[in-house]
């Protein structure tokens, strides 16, 4: 999680320091459905922690309790992807508008962080179906959960770190 926030602090500063060295900054029309896509990934934060308090609820009762854990867990997978198919709406209407990766430098950097942040949380999807897959073999260890949950919720909060960056600069 460092070095992902190493890479976003250094987009953030070469955002910034772009943004104000040219006069070629376009603004464009932020894509709406960005604030439905925020919703989404915040509802998958709360349904995975239900799903871990089921999971150590079930811990304490057997082993096999830990199932008790999957169907939150598949509504969080769901939501995640419906948090990435969403972005992929919000890329399809700036595409609409006529904005593109090499329209300008503003456009630039929203589908360089937009894109990176994507590829950062289907890693945590990839880590999440692991953790279905241990569930329904009964082998799932809490600290395995607990590391993918803490990303999972550290792309939650990067999310809104960019949200608010990108609707403040773009």
């Amino acid at each position: 999680m460092a070095a992902i926030t190493m890479t976003f602090a250094a987009f953030t500063s070469a955002m910034v320091v772009r943004q104000g060295s040219a006069n070629d900054w376009h603004h464009f029309s932020f894509p709406t459905i960005l604030y439905f896509n925020t919703l989404v990934l915040l509802a998958s934060s709360f349904t995975l922690q239900i799903s871990r308090q089921r999971f150590s609820v079930g811990l304490s009762r057997s082993d096999a309790g830990m199932k008790l854990a999957l169907p939150t867990m598949y509504l969080t997978l769901a939501l995640g992807g419906l948090f990435v198919a969403g972005q992929y709406v919000a890329w399809y209407q700036l595409r609409a508008q006529g904005v593109y990766l090499a329209s300008a430098p503003s456009s630039s950097f929203f589908y360089v962080f937009t894109v990176l942040h994507v590829l950062h949380v289907v890693g945590g999807l990839t880590a999440m179906l692991v953790v279905v897959a241990r569930l329904n073999r009964v082998s799932l260890r809490r600290s395995t959960f607990d590391a993918t949950a803490q990303y999972w919720h550290f792309m939650g909060g990067l999310w809104i770190y960019l949200l608010i960056l990108l609707w403040t600069r773009i």
